[in-house]
């Protein structure tokens, strides 16, 4: 603690005055399954799949596409799912794994799409949406589904017990306040820590889920952003603070981070959840996982996280052959079996009932983790559509404020104003952006 409060007196002051995301693990580069085609075409017996997986989760996915194409294989007006990495289309793929962002790339370009309930209406083959989990619906009507989100995730806090007990910290009590775990740096610092806190996805954790987990919003009724609140500014100035203390280390804007808790580095971070495939396997790390801490003056107690990610997303202008393909694709993937799957890959399980049948399925750790992530969510992780983090060019301004603010270079109140400003701006300009959300 004696370290903070020799730069903590001007962050107080300012406080009193206030992401697919599926992440894996930082490579040198994606690396698409197969490249992609000039044009997105609809060949006899092909149905392109485009997305932006990385390597790890694409791979994986690839397999469960390949088992459906199998059993596809017994209809007579069967077509191959083929997975292409999403390129620069003005016309969608006829099924595409995007993200809110890649969505308004393509609203942009005045392409659109045909709802999720249509297709399957149409080819008569029913979609259990009443199993649907309420917290991945992102504010969807059960009897009028427009996208399919198959890859979400949510932030949890991640931490290495093997360094809590070598600096005499309980292993098996993480923090679960943001002051609690300014005590734990402090201690981890006197024994030898040179980095107790990290985080990935700053937007996403520290604006967006700090927001929810508060319960203060983002933009008000008219839609207009305004995170720049008491709350907002009292916890990116205490994070200014910790970043001076060495408390914090900020290591970019998306999932660099991962890369310095897996090499031991780091004691504890804030990240999605699917990098728990990631982290079991480092070395000289004995993970944890908790929920995200939340600020101990919170009126009302801490509420929820938030889930976003990819959602698969029907392309217009297809055949109807097509669209029967892709209808039995959308059955195929919720499954209970199937979507146990994707929760190896590190995606929360879209079903009650898949939920249900994790137990026994997965590795005691696996069910901790995703126990922690849905008791985080409490059923209404994707009510609200607006996120910072999913209106790309919004999150790289924000990133760009949170930065001179860790350099000493801003307040946390004078960034997160210029933030909200430009924000707004970008999006009066552009419209389409908010558009991408599913409402």
């Amino acid at each position: 603690m004696r370290r903070l409060l020799k730069h903590a007196g001007c962050a107080v002051l300012f406080a009193l005055a206030m992401p697919l995301h599926a992440a894996t693990p930082p490579k040198a580069g994606k690396q698409p399954v197969s490249q992609p085609s000039a044009a997105v075409s609809e060949a006899a017996d092909e149905i392109e799949l485009a997305h932006t997986l990385q390597t790890n989760e694409a791979r994986a996915f690839a397999i469960l596409v390949e088992r459906f194409n199998q059993q596809n294989e017994a209809n007579k007006d069967a077509m191959r799912i083929k997975l292409v990495h999403l390129g620069g289309e003005r016309r969608p793929a006829p099924l595409s794994l995007l993200t809110p962002g890649t969505v308004a790339n393509f609203l942009r370009n005045k392409a659109t799409f045909k709802p999720v309930h249509q297709v399957m209406q149409e080819a008569k083959i029913t979609l259990p949406v009443n199993e649907i989990s309420p917290n991945l619906l992102f504010g969807q009507d059960r009897k009028r589904i427009s996208v399919l989100p198959i890859a979400f995730t949510t932030p949890v806090l991640f931490y290495n017990k093997r360094l809590f007990r070598q600096a005499g910290l309980d292993p098996e009590k993480p923090p679960q306040t943001w002051q609690a775990m300014q005590q734990m740096a402090d201690t981890l610092m006197d024994h030898g820590v040179m980095c107790p806190y990290t985080s990935s996805w700053p937007v996403w954790v520290h604006l967006d889920n700090l927001s929810a987990i508060s319960g203060v919003p983002i933009a008000n009724s008219k839609g207009r952003l305004e995170f720049n609140g008491l709350m907002q500014v009292k916890h990116i100035a205490m994070l200014a603070s910790w970043h001076k203390a060495g408390f914090f280390r900020n290591y970019g804007r998306t999932n660099e981070a991962d890369r310095h808790f897996y090499s031991g580095e780091c004691a504890m971070i804030t990240t999605n959840v699917d990098a728990n495939r990631y982290f079991s396997n480092a070395p000289g790390v004995e993970l944890g996982v908790a929920p995200l801490p939340s600020h101990d003056d919170l009126y009302n107690g801490p509420q929820h996280t938030l889930a976003a990610g990819a959602s698969l997303w029907v392309g217009t202008g297809y055949k109807a052959k097509t669209y029967r393909n892709i209808a039995r694709f959308m059955r195929f993937l919720i499954a209970p079996d199937v979507q146990i799957e994707m929760a190896r890959v590190g995606f929360l399980p879209l079903t009650e009932p898949a939920r249900h049948a994790i137990s026994g399925q997965l590795l005691r750790d696996e069910e901790r983790v995703l126990e922690v992530a849905y008791a985080s969510l409490k059923d209404k992780g994707a009510i609200s559509p607006l996120r910072i983090s999913a209106l790309d060019l919004v999150r790289v301004v924000v990133d760009e404020e949170l930065e001179h603010v860790w350099a000493g270079e801003k307040s946390a109140k004078a960034a997160l104003d210029r933030a909200v400003s430009r924000g707004n701006s970008i999006l009066t300009a552009s419209p389409v952006m908010r558009r991408a959300l599913p409402q």
